[in-house]
């Protein structure tokens, strides 16, 4: 059967498409979600209830001390008063202002072995891969994935949110084109997800518990899970396939709770998922298909299925007949599309 789609809003800000991505926001145990955009050398952080209310004014701004350096994922802290940036030689915790509360060292995310570097903090080096950052919900911590100054390793490590002092890390097996963290609503557990291009991917949840770090990654053994989003009720969490063949949905210890293959498609002998999905709310999966190779919005599908057994309850029809494409769904039954066109997100509900 078919739901409809029922639009509740329309907001016009620059840097809109990238609220489709799921690391854009970062959302907090007990708390509403946060915008986190990058734009014009400054992290712009909006409160999304905020935002959907038509306040296009961010409830925060930190300047960026890298001129240059455009990849990362950055942090905020839940009191908003300081920010943590995820450069490329350096985790740096930053104030509205641009003063520097503390900064992490780490080695270079170009991957040329031995080159050098002149000396200036604001030099930028050719490569594009990346790691990232997220504050914990209570504000102790930082989690970051960076690499070392010695052969390139990649770690993942745990900070004191208040010097950036490390109190644990983790080595990798990855080498990372970048990363993201999403926070567990449990407001104890981390995931980290290394995206590392055609090579697959690796997904982690991690636990501090003061004295020791705890990981989880059963997942790894195929290289072939991306971590997409955690559910807003329940300790579960939702992956796709890296090639989008099925989505599963782990407890956190890594176990198949539920598992769907995409719908069926016209021309298609393997269809696929995007990318593109996530938790509605706690009973319910918002996802997509033909997104990504679609020639144009009438090939795309947005998908609504059960929140606990991925059974596909049916697709979503958009009042002008064409879908949308990408989805970011929200956890409170709304979701935002991106109209490339217009330059516009829009917020919807069944």
């Amino acid at each position: 059967m078919d739901f409809v789609a029922h639009l509740t809003g329309t907001y016009d800000f620059p840097g809109g498409s990238a609220l489709v991505n799921p690391y854009a926001f970062q959302n907090r145990a007990g708390g509403s979600a946060r915008a986190l955009l990058t734009r014009d050398g400054e992290l712009a952080v909006y409160e999304l209830t905020d935002l959907l209310a038509g306040e296009q004014a961010p409830a925060a701004r930190f300047p960026l001390p890298w001129p240059g350096w455009r990849h990362g994922v950055h942090s905020v802290s839940p009191d908003r008063s300081f920010a943590v940036l995820s450069g490329q030689r350096s985790v740096r915790a930053v104030d509205a202002d641009g003063t520097t509360r503390w900064t992490y060292e780490h080695g270079c995310w170009d991957q040329r072995v031995g080159h050098s570097h002149t000396g200036d903090e604001h030099q930028v080096c050719p490569g594009i891969e990346s790691g990232s950052c997220r504050v914990s919900d209570d504000g102790a911590l930082v989690w970051a994935h960076v690499v070392t100054p010695e052969e390139y390793e990649e770690v993942w490590v745990v900070l004191d949110a208040r010097d950036g002092r490390e109190l644990a890390r983790l080595p990798l097996d990855s080498v990372a084109s970048g990363s993201g963290h999403l926070s567990h609503p449990d407001g104890v557990h981390m995931g980290l997800s290394v995206g590392m291009g055609q090579d697959g991917v690796l997904v982690y949840w991690g636990r501090w518990d003061g004295t020791r770090l705890t990981v989880h990654q059963e997942l790894n053994d195929g290289l072939d899970r991306i971590l997409i989003d955690v559910h807003p009720g329940h300790p579960g969490f939702l992956t796709v396939e890296h090639y989008g063949n099925d989505l599963q949905l782990h407890a956190l210890d890594g176990t198949v709770l539920a598992e769907a293959d995409a719908p069926p498609a016209p021309d298609e002998e393997h269809p696929q998922w995007d990318w593109s999905c996530g938790f509605l709310d706690a009973d319910a999966v918002l996802a997509t298909t033909g997104v990504e190779y679609a020639d144009g919005p009438e090939e795309c599908g947005t998908w609504l299925l059960d929140g606990r057994t991925l059974e596909i309850r049916g697709r979503i029809a958009y009042p002008d007949g064409a879908d949308p494409g990408e989805v970011r769904p929200l956890g409170d039954g709304s979701w935002l599309t991106y109209d490339g066109e217009t330059g516009s997100v829009r917020r919807w509900t069944l």
